[in-house]
């Protein structure tokens, strides 16, 4: 079992403050794993999650409702979509009452995309912790925000 302390080599000033670095280095961490995971696919962790977004919707979704769901808020979203759309992943629709407004809708090829990811996601790490203890954790940081 790792320790933050040992991990980098270091001592903190009391127990608050070596949670927020042991928060913030975790987050880190998995962050680097996710990013190693979505390599192969041609895809970045936040491209993915737009994805997941849109198949989870089941419709055409507004842009800014895209950006709100985002677990991790990207300010360069559309650049993101752009990306998606040049792979042909998503495509966008424009509004037909309003030419301002655009919708995005995933397509087939990305569907087929997220389920081949489906079928290889990798988060065994997580099963270090028992059921009652990813609720204690999830619920922990739902307080500290």
């Amino acid at each position: 079992m790792g320790d933050i302390s040992k991990d980098i080599k270091s001592k903190f000033a009391n127990s608050k403050v070596k949670a927020l670095i042991n928060i913030k280095y975790t987050a880190n961490w998995l962050n680097s794993k996710e990013v190693e995971f979505f390599k192969p696919y041609g895809l970045s962790p936040q491209q993915y999650n737009i994805l997941r977004i849109l198949r989870g919707s089941g419709e055409p979704t507004k842009v800014q409702v895209i950006k709100e769901r985002m677990v991790e808020r990207a300010p360069n979203a559309t650049r993101l979509m752009d990306k998606l759309c040049d792979k042909k992943l998503i495509e966008r629709v424009r509004c037909e009452h309003d030419r301002r407004v655009v919708y995005i809708s995933i397509v087939n090829k990305g569907l087929e995309l997220l389920e081949n990811i489906d079928k290889n996601i990798d988060i065994d790490f997580i099963d270090n912790l028992t059921e009652t203890e990813a609720d204690q954790l999830s619920d922990l940081l739902d307080k500290i925000r």
